[in-house]
């Protein structure tokens, strides 16, 4: 029986590298086509002069020649050829010498379907599966129902039907094709075959794999080894365009408007995880790609009107042909899977690295103390292999994990004053949602007190995110920063500890050293007396600084990527830092200052300082919160509050250690007792001893030294707040001089407890009785009782039915007189709720009325009708005196015309209504747009920021 005759269609571009093996495979053929035709779309390459030499007929187009295009020529320089079958193969795809020959028996065997497809390798591995037909998911995704990177092993080698096939290697009946018009124009690349089989289907038509029939081909369009005019340098996008545009054009009816919700969306969440993983070039193609196909619906409707005089298939039969509706979500666990390997693999600690490298400079060395460390039973408790016990067993035999565990029970017992709605000391009340801290960082003008310019402070940002996330509940988030900041101190310290420990040795630092340092450090917060205030500011700094420090590790990693990397995830974690404690900045750049200066003299030739992946990293970390807070510390600067920037959070005025406290780790007039932080100081000093670990225990030292100096210089700085002043913060450095005096013991500790012999394992021992008091007093000390204000709700000195009033609009302000007469009058204004977290700062840094102030000052002493429709002008609808108040003032007010006394709910505080009708007028301000501009640079650098920081997952293609 003769085969049927079979014209076949090379489209070419730029394909010389693969051409002669192509065209090997075409000559090489069992069944050798009656015909053949190639179309080359305007190469720049050999490929026009092979193809001449090699099949005689060439037509050459222009480049800009799709090939939905190139096919159609084809079809019409074959219109007198009575082939009844077109074999297409791309410049790319190599075909066995049987691959014709297995598509042509199969189109014998079953004449019912019109296009057929071979099975495709990748070339060049030649073994590697790539298709035994595709389909497409709900979201656009090509599927080949093939796990990733599979092998031919025969596993797949059944005759099936299947929605389509690749057009590299298709056969389609002449007729079908020209019935189908052909391949659609609007998909000048990538996702034709789809669209084509989808069609087909739709049609009553049917599609085959013939796995017996093989094709290898390179991709070399999808893996970019190619770039045509069509494609330029954005494959990514035109890839998701045709998947978005395939799936609109051939979707039922009635499941159109879900589709294009449902893409929506979805392409919204595929932006977010390509910027989860780093990749930004994706992201955008994501979006363009949707905004191409939405914005111009005019092909999408007229292909789907063309499509519609096609239909006279079962819907439910070309239903069968697509992936199931359940695929997207598992390739969703694929992903999450995939970032968190990627995060396994990002955190492997330099230590690692440095382990590698000294393995590779001396392998037998390295072995053989390896060798020793594990027969000895000394090896680190990350590195040792698993037991065949359980997780349970291992917890309850293990007396460290067991410790861990009671330390962390302790520090949440310790916490337990902060469960729930917490207020006192230097810590105001939470606004009622976090839609008011998101309003505060945004307005530039605040209608709080008098009205006021001053920017919100920066750590609304990150209280805002969080309350957002948790249901937008601030009291929620409040209480999860003080509660969770201890245990996320001790687990960075811990992990910090460990890095540092097998930086300096293979062995590390014993595990009981660890849980001794990360716990003395984790309890600083607690026992200097900042949590008990309620000052977040060295709260979380605590929290975040061992895993800034670790992050700052990587500036040391022979990798310059990774470099760059460590330089952006220590700029974010310096952020956070800073917006609670400004004052991080400033020492910071003074650490820099020194760093640099000691390369200087140390770095022979200063070669090294040249190379921007060396100085690059530690800049940039330096310049994120510079940029992320441009709309705080902008501002700031130009309305007068300047000094904010060496405030912390909270109300002011800030406690500032004094010397003796930034060594004992003790805020005045707070804290455990004094004697407790002697022990941290001393034996800082006794770290120095043991000479092997001397000189990074002397780093230690000088990193404390240096925050010891910018303490000195910042306690000679005061602030006038109007009726009060304050010191600049220092509690940060008082964290971070504690912090390098824990670092310093656990390696000086570690340096001495190689080789101790005799009387100085006596001595050692005796240090770590006294060593022991640091962390058991400070736990017991904490875990005791409620130590500080926080928990203390200030007395209500606003009757509540005032500040409801209040609530109703900020011209319905309450004047608040504090004082008397001989002593001096100060005076705030409430209003709404009065004043939150966040509005304290901005009224405490907003420069003084001068002109209300007057007013205030007239109504206490001589009050007449004008002072009091000035108070209402500005906004005020009653007067409030709490207990104890001045009978002299009180006298005065009462004799005021136009003032009536309003009820009060304690004894001895007065109250009065102002008897004028209070402005709406009062407490109107202007939009700076350079604020929101700021804001919005600030919002979009966040997001840029931690696309920096996260790991990379993509899985780059190669030819």
């Amino acid at each position: 029986m003769s085969q049927p005759s079979v014209a076949l269609l090379v489209v070419s571009h730029d394909g010389s590298r693969w051409l002669p093996t192509v065209l090997e495979g075409i000559r090489s053929q069992t069944v050798a086509p009656t015909r053949v035709v190639a179309i080359d779309t305007g190469s720049k390459d050999e490929s026009p002069q092979l193809l001449r030499e090699a099949l005689g007929e060439l037509h050459v187009v222009k480049s800009s020649t799709t090939f939905p295009e190139a096919v159609d020529l084809g079809l019409e320089l074959l219109r007198d050829d009575p082939a009844g079958w077109l074999w297409i193969l791309h410049d790319d795809s190599t075909p066995d010498p049987r691959a014709l020959e297995w598509l042509l028996t199969a189109a014998e065997a079953d004449p019912s379907f019109d296009i057929l497809g071979p099975k495709l390798r990748e070339w060049p591995s030649l073994r590697r599966l790539l298709e035994l037909g595709v389909t497409i998911s709900g979201t656009g995704r090509r599927e080949t129902g093939l796990e990733r990177g599979e092998y031919d092993q025969g596993q797949h080698n059944d005759v099936r039907t299947v929605l389509a096939v690749n057009t590299a290697g298709m056969l389609i009946r002449r007729e079908a094709l020209e019935r189908l018009g052909g391949f659609d124009p609007q998909l000048p690349m990538f996702g034709n075959d789809i669209d084509l089989g989808w069609r087909a289907a739709r049609a009553g038509m049917r599609t085959m794999v013939v796995p017996d029939a093989v094709v290898f081909h390179a991709e070399a369009a999808h893996r970019g080894a190619r770039r045509t005019p069509l494609t330029g340098r954005h494959t990514h996008y035109q890839e998701r365009r045709a998947a978005l545009y395939t799936l609109l054009v051939n979707a039922r009816a009635r499941a159109l408007p879900f589709q294009v919700v449902r893409l929506f969306f979805g392409t919204l969440l595929r932006m977010v995880g390509f910027l989860l993983v780093r990749s930004v070039g994706e992201a955008l193609d994501e979006l363009a790609a949707l905004l191409n196909v939405y914005v111009r619906p005019g092909p999408v409707l007229a292909a789907r009107r063309a499509r519609r005089a096609l239909d006279v298939a079962d819907p439910r039969e070309v239903r069968r042909l697509l992936a199931p509706p359940w695929l997207p979500y598992r390739h969703g666990l694929d992903f999450v899977g995939d970032v968190a390997g990627a995060l396994t693999n990002q955190a492997s600690d330099v230590a690692e690295r440095r382990r590698a490298a000294a393995a590779e400079r001396d392998p037998a060395s390295f072995a053989a103390r390896r060798q020793a460390e594990i027969e000895a039973g000394d090896a680190y408790d990350g590195d040792a292999i698993l037991r065949d016990t359980g997780v349970v067993a291992r917890f309850l035999t293990n007396p460290v994990a067991l410790l861990l565990a009671v330390v962390v029970i302790a520090l949440l017992v310790a916490t337990r004053t902060a469960f729930g709605t917490v207020v006192g000391g230097g810590l105001s009340p939470t606004p009622d949602g976090a839609g008011h801290w998101w309003r505060l960082i945004v307005e530039s003008w605040h209608p709080i007190g008098q009205g006021s310019e001053v920017p919100a402070p920066p750590y609304l940002l990150p209280l805002a995110l969080l309350a957002t996330l948790l249901a937008g509940n601030p009291d929620l988030a409040v209480t999860a920063v003080l509660v969770l900041a201890p245990p996320v101190a001790l687990w960075g310290a811990w992990r910090l500890l460990r890095v540092v420990g097998r930086l300096l040795s293979i062995k590390g630092s014993p595990r009981w050293l660890v849980l001794w340092g990360a716990t003395s450090y984790a309890l600083v917060p607690l026992v200097a007396g900042a949590w008990g205030d309620g000052r977040l500011g060295p709260v979380v700094a605590a929290a975040t600084l061992p895993w800034a420090a670790h992050a700052a590790l990587g500036f040391a990693d022979p990798v310059a990527d990774r470099r760059w990397r460590a330089g952006w995830r220590s700029g974010l974690l310096l952020a956070l830092i800073v917006a609670f404690t400004p004052v991080a900045w400033l020492f910071c750049v003074v650490l820099a200052g020194v760093v640099l200066l000691a390369a200087r003299f140390l770095v022979r030739g200063g070669g090294m300082l040249g190379d921007r992946s060396v100085w690059g990293p530690p800049a940039v970390a330096l310049g994120v919160p510079v940029v992320l807070f441009a709309a705080w510390w902008l501002p700031a600067l130009l309305h007068g509050a300047g000094h904010g920037l060496l405030l912390d959070a909270g109300i002011p005025p800030t406690p500032a250690p004094s010397g003796w406290g930034l060594a004992l780790g003790r805020l005045p007039d707070l804290g455990a007792p004094w004697w407790l932080g002697l022990v941290l100081p001393v034996l800082a000093v006794v770290a120095l001893v043991p000479a092997r670990t001397r000189v990074p225990v002397l780093v230690c030292w000088v990193v404390g030294l240096v925050a010891a100096a910018v303490a000195l210089v910042l306690s000679l700085v005061t602030f006038n707040l109007g009726a009060e002043t304050s010191p600049a913060a220092t509690s940060f450095l008082l964290v971070l001089v504690q912090g390098a005096a824990v670092v310093a013991i656990v390696i000086g500790a570690q340096g001495a407890l190689v080789g101790l012999r005799g009387p100085l394992r006596a001595a050692a021992a005796g240090l770590a009785i006294v060593a022991l008091v640091v962390p058991l007093g400070g736990l017991a000390w904490a875990v005791a009782g409620d130590h500080g204000a926080l928990g203390d709700a200030p007395p209500a000195d606003v009757p509540a039915y005032m500040l409801q009033a209040a609530a109703e609009g900020p011209e319905h302000g309450i004047l608040v007189l504090h004082g008397s007469v001989a002593a001096g009058v100060r005076y705030s204004v409430v209003r709404g709720d009065g004043v939150t977290l966040g509005e304290d700062e901005i009224l405490a840094l907003t420069p003084e009325d001068t002109g209300f102030s007057t007013l205030v000052q007239e109504f206490v002493s001589r009050p007449d009708q004008h002072t009091v429709d000035g108070l209402a002008a500005a906004g005020i609808q009653y007067v409030v005196q709490p207990a104890p108040s001045d009978p002299a003032v009180s006298a005065a007010i009462d004799a005021a015309s136009g003032v009536t006394q309003a009820s009060a709910q304690r004894r001895s505080t007065r109250a009065w209504q102002l008897g004028t009708e209070p402005s709406a007028d009062a407490l109107q301000g202007s939009t700076s747009w350079l604020h929101v501009a700021l804001v919005a640079v600030e919002l979009v650098g966040l997001i840029a920021v931690i696309v920096q920081c996260a790991p990379t997952v993509e899985r780059r293609r190669k030819a």
